[in-house]
């Protein structure tokens, strides 16, 4: 695999400093930039290595603690593997910061996370690309519409909340969106159910937006995550083939 080169980076914000990993590879650029979004469990271990693993495509990965109103990653205390017993007091925990990161402060972050991609000497000028897990995915969603000019790929995996009822779920920027996207929903996820799934595909379609959707038949929700007990690698594999293939067209 290609060296890559990691490091720890503060990021100011209207609201503070957001504790981010940036990873490149270690020589040459500079290189695509892709702002990767967190699952709801944060920046720990797991999801660098998957920003190494992206890095070492040949892009420069910027992955930024979206809780960091409530601390520094970790946020929370994470075991090294979380099992199904140990999610019910995890996410009792997580619950208050997911339901805090709501629209509004979460693209305001997004604006200074895209900007400092885009003025980091390892990053080509123009557009970036975006990618996300879990919540993550919803991330992905809303920056594509938020910021269409400076979005030109978006790939979210086992999202949850990518279509809903609510008067600000993130589809309903889809007419804003110009950058071509690819969502790999779990299957028989609570958080993503069929009429969902429908109901995105359907605001993308009806919007002219580029798009692939597709069910993991078999992956449940969290299944791109190694240090779960959910993981799937059959589904993660999937997963690094559309993504590297969407920003393979895109770059």
């Amino acid at each position: 695999m290609t060296a890559v080169q990691g490091t720890l980076v503060d990021i100011p914000t209207a609201d503070g400093i957001a504790d981010a990993y940036l990873v490149r590879p270690a020589e040459g650029g500079p290189y695509p930039g892709v702002l990767m979004y967190m699952d709801a469990f944060g920046l720990r271990p797991g999801l660098k290595a998957k920003a190494d693993r992206l890095a070492a495509a040949g892009y420069t990965v910027l992955l930024p603690n979206v809780f960091y109103r409530q601390g520094r990653a970790p946020v929370i205390e994470l075991p090294d593997f979380i099992d199904l017993a140990a999610r019910p007091g995890l996410f009792q925990q997580l619950m208050p910061m997911i339901q805090a990161l709501t629209p509004e402060p979460a693209m305001r972050d997004a604006d200074f996370y895209l900007r400092r991609l885009a003025e980091d000497p390892a990053v080509l000028d123009g557009p970036l690309a975006v990618t996300g897990y879990c919540l993550g995915a919803r991330l992905t969603l809303f920056t594509a519409g938020t910021y269409p000019e400076r979005v030109a790929a978006a790939a979210g995996f086992h999202g949850g909340n990518l279509a809903s009822e609510a008067p600000d779920s993130p589809h309903l920027l889809a007419d804003r969106i110009t950058a071509e996207l690819y969502f790999g929903h779990a299957d028989g996820d609570a958080s993503n159910p069929p009429e969902a799934i429908e109901r995105l595909e359907n605001a993308l379609t009806d919007a002219g937006v580029r798009h692939t959707c597709e069910v993991y038949t078999g992956a449940h929700h969290g299944f791109t995550q190694q240090d779960t007990s959910v993981y799937n690698p059959e589904a993660d594999d999937r997963h690094w083939a559309a993504m590297l293939g969407l920003f393979g067209r895109t770059f």
